[in-house]
């Protein structure tokens, strides 16, 4: 499978992995609350059923990255709006070795810093980047589907709004202190006050946002991870994608 252009801006870059135990075809949509377990759960469940996998979130980080790097105010949304369609983003779907490119240069690193963090919420909530992130997060899905693979998306529009028509919808959340707390463990041990803090700053942002809000839509598995390990909450999600399967 090769590229896949949308508009002048971001394309998608294909995997393609053999294995062993494939569910073909199928869309598996993870929303979910921010620190909630999405990335880490999603990657092991695609990579376990040989499913493609895109992390959508890593896509408005790279368009808030290249923003960042040509000067752009990210506080602007009209100049956001204006400079949006320049970026060419490459998204990786290898579950077990994701990558996100912009202009060639592999920002995985970059976009998880405290620069991009900071700024990413203002630049995802810009109408025009979210229309041009989802037609290529839709021509990704497409793709993956169409070739016979499946595709497990995360992110926090997806059953909504991205791939409504998702054969398995799961809701993933978990309590704000138990997300501050992984969340505080993974950054080595960070203030986990303020960490609870910038995490529900973010719930409230993408709850209440006017596109594409943060929801819940009927249909969706809620998984509530708080009280759960990671394998545990992989095994839930895998249950529901085997049951999907079975009625397809």
């Amino acid at each position: 499978m090769g590229d896949s252009p949308v508009g002048c801006g971001p394309v998608s870059e294909s995997q393609n992995p053999s294995h062993h135990d494939r569910t073909s075809g199928l869309v598996v949509a993870v929303d979910g609350t921010s620190g909630s377990g999405k990335s880490s759960t999603c990657r092991a469940v695609a990579s376990r059923l040989g499913l493609a996998y895109l992390d959508t979130g890593a896509m408005y980080r790279a368009m808030t990255w290249w923003m960042l790097e040509h000067g752009v105010d990210v506080h602007d949304a009209a100049a956001v709006a204006l400079r949006s369609g320049e970026a060419r983003i490459v998204s990786g779907t290898d579950p077990t070795a994701p990558t996100i490119h912009v202009d060639g240069t592999d920002v995985s690193g970059p976009i998880r810093g405290e620069a991009v963090t900071g700024a990413v919420s203002p630049v995802a909530t810009v109408r025009e980047v979210r229309e041009q992130m989802v037609a290529l997060q839709r021509a990704i899905i497409a793709e993956a589907t169409t070739t016979g693979r499946g595709i497990v998306v995360e992110g926090r529009d997806i059953a909504s709004h991205v791939a409504p028509d998702a054969q398995v919808k799961v809701y993933l959340t978990a309590d704000p202190a138990a997300r501050a707390a992984r969340r505080a463990a993974e950054e080595g041990g960070s203030d986990l006050a303020a960490t609870e803090a910038v995490l529900r700053s973010r719930d409230e942002i993408d709850s209440g946002r006017e596109t594409s809000p943060l929801t819940m839509v009927d249909g969706a598995a809620h998984i509530d991870s708080t009280h759960l390990t990671l394998d545990q909450v992989i095994e839930e999600v895998v249950t529901l994608v085997r049951a999907a399967e079975v009625r397809a």
